[in-house]
Protein backbone atom coordinates (compact mmCIF):
# COMPACT_ATOMS: atom_id res chain seq x y z
CA UNK A 1 0.00 0.00 0.00
CA UNK A 2 1.31 3.08 -0.96
CA UNK A 3 1.59 5.82 2.21
CA UNK A 4 0.10 9.22 2.47
CA UNK A 5 1.83 12.06 1.05
CA UNK A 6 2.28 15.11 3.15
CA UNK A 7 3.35 18.91 1.59
CA UNK A 8 4.49 21.31 3.65
CA UNK A 9 3.87 24.85 1.74
CA UNK A 10 6.43 27.34 3.02
CA UNK A 11 8.92 29.97 2.55
CA UNK A 12 12.00 31.33 3.22
CA UNK A 13 12.59 32.97 7.10
CA UNK A 14 9.36 32.07 8.18
CA UNK A 15 9.63 30.88 11.81
CA UNK A 16 6.15 29.34 11.88
CA UNK A 17 7.13 27.57 8.86
CA UNK A 18 10.17 26.13 9.92
CA UNK A 19 7.94 25.45 13.11
CA UNK A 20 5.75 23.54 10.67
CA UNK A 21 8.65 21.82 9.04
CA UNK A 22 9.65 19.91 12.26
CA UNK A 23 6.34 19.34 13.28
CA UNK A 24 5.62 16.88 10.03
CA UNK A 25 9.03 15.65 10.36
CA UNK A 26 7.86 14.16 13.62
CA UNK A 27 4.44 13.40 12.96
CA UNK A 28 3.97 12.00 9.53
CA UNK A 29 6.77 9.13 9.79
CA UNK A 30 4.40 6.89 8.26
CA UNK A 31 3.99 9.46 4.96
CA UNK A 32 5.95 10.89 2.39
CA UNK A 33 6.74 14.07 2.70
CA UNK A 34 7.44 17.31 0.73
CA UNK A 35 8.68 21.03 1.65
CA UNK A 36 8.03 23.33 -1.23
CA UNK A 37 8.94 26.73 -1.09
CA UNK A 38 6.09 28.78 -2.22
CA UNK A 39 8.32 31.88 -3.48
CA UNK A 40 9.89 29.17 -6.11
CA UNK A 41 6.80 29.24 -8.42
CA UNK A 42 4.77 32.46 -8.91
CA UNK A 43 1.41 30.16 -9.38
CA UNK A 44 2.40 28.81 -5.43
CA UNK A 45 2.95 32.16 -4.48
CA UNK A 46 -0.15 33.86 -5.94
CA UNK A 47 -2.07 30.83 -4.74
CA UNK A 48 -0.47 30.76 -0.94
CA UNK A 49 0.21 34.50 -0.51
CA UNK A 50 0.91 34.97 3.36
CA UNK A 51 -0.83 32.59 4.62
CA UNK A 52 2.31 29.71 4.95
CA UNK A 53 2.68 27.38 6.26
CA UNK A 54 0.19 25.10 4.64
CA UNK A 55 -0.17 21.43 5.38
CA UNK A 56 -1.35 19.44 2.90
CA UNK A 57 -2.59 15.50 3.13
CA UNK A 58 -3.28 13.33 -0.07
CA UNK A 59 -5.05 16.82 -0.93
CA UNK A 60 -6.69 17.70 1.46
CA UNK A 61 -5.39 21.46 3.51
CA UNK A 62 -5.36 20.22 7.58
CA UNK A 63 -3.79 23.04 8.58
CA UNK A 64 -2.51 26.79 7.69
CA UNK A 65 -0.47 29.23 9.55
CA UNK A 66 -0.23 27.57 12.84
CA UNK A 67 -0.48 23.64 13.04
CA UNK A 68 -1.78 22.29 16.15
CA UNK A 69 -0.02 19.65 18.00
CA UNK A 70 -1.00 16.36 16.67
CA UNK A 71 -2.88 17.97 13.67
CA UNK A 72 -0.37 15.98 11.03
CA UNK A 73 -0.36 12.65 12.65
CA UNK A 74 -4.50 12.51 13.03
CA UNK A 75 -4.40 14.11 8.73
CA UNK A 76 -1.98 11.08 8.00
CA UNK A 77 -3.97 8.22 10.17
CA UNK A 78 -7.22 9.10 8.22
CA UNK A 79 -5.45 9.28 4.99
CA UNK A 80 -4.12 5.89 5.54
CA UNK A 81 -8.08 4.66 6.86
CA UNK A 82 -9.02 6.30 3.60
CA UNK A 83 -6.60 4.40 1.16
CA UNK A 84 -7.36 1.21 3.01
CA UNK A 85 -10.92 1.20 2.63
CA UNK A 86 -10.39 2.00 -1.13
CA UNK A 87 -7.99 -0.98 -1.38
CA UNK A 88 -9.82 -3.32 0.30
CA UNK A 89 -13.55 -2.13 1.36
CA UNK A 90 -15.32 -1.23 4.27
CA UNK A 91 -14.63 -3.22 7.44
CA UNK A 92 -17.57 -5.05 8.16
CA UNK A 93 -19.25 -5.95 11.77
CA UNK A 94 -19.37 -9.64 12.65
CA UNK A 95 -23.11 -10.54 13.34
Amino acid sequence: MSRPRVVVYTRARCGLCRAAEAQARREARRADVQFVDVDTEPRLADRYGVRVPVVVVDGVEVAELEVPPGAVRAAVRRARRRRRRARFGPRSEPA
